[in-house]
């Protein structure tokens, strides 16, 4: 796997990139090919702590996972953890959508001892307006919800607009 590091307000370092090489090479045994698979590893400075966000985009699937921790190297042992158990937790899910598909590699995983399967509890059918964002964005804190799906006015398609971590709002289009 190709690792490409960078950092937004903190210097990466030859350790840095080292240990991140060497922390990523675990996930080299879960997929297929694994030497044409890039790897984006993004340093971020915030409040004091380091934010690692790694991105691994296969053909069908991305893989991402983010923490911040006040060490770097923390920070990307559980991002790595993280990894490892979002494939483990959707690998029956992965197995059936891709079985004429080569890319994940399963022989390689330990079985869990009792796989938690998710079930959907709720079915809800919502009627989607068109609004303007801003509209939306009253929906939603109104309803005191992190998400709100509507028709934009504009485009006349379904978007869903969603409250970040950090405050912000994010919108998510169909193409």
């Amino acid at each position: 796997m190709k690792v490409t590091i960078r950092g937004e307000k903190t210097k990466i370092t030859q350790a840095m990139t080292d240990y991140a090489n060497e922390k990523l090479a675990k996930l080299d045994k879960y997929v297929d090919n694994s030497a044409t698979v890039n790897a984006n590893v993004l340093v971020k400075l915030r409040n004091h702590q380091d934010k690692v966000e790694v991105t691994i985009p296969l053909k069908s699937y991305i893989l991402r996972a983010e923490e911040s921790q006040d060490d770097f190297y923390a920070a990307i042992d559980v991002v790595v953890e993280k990894l490892e158990r979002q494939i483990r937790k959707n690998k029956t899910r992965l197995q059936s959508q891709i079985r004429d598909k080569k890319e994940f590699l399963f022989d390689n995983l330990e079985q869990e001892e009792e796989e938690e399967k998710e079930v959907i509890v709720k079915r809800k059918k919502v009627e989607v307006k068109p609004m303007s964002e801003e509209e939306a964005i009253l929906q939603m804190e109104l309803l005191g919800h992190q998400f709100y799906l509507f028709k934009d006015v504009d485009t006349n398609q379904p978007t869903v607009i969603y409250k970040r971590k950090d405050g912000d709002y994010g919108i998510i289009e169909a193409e």
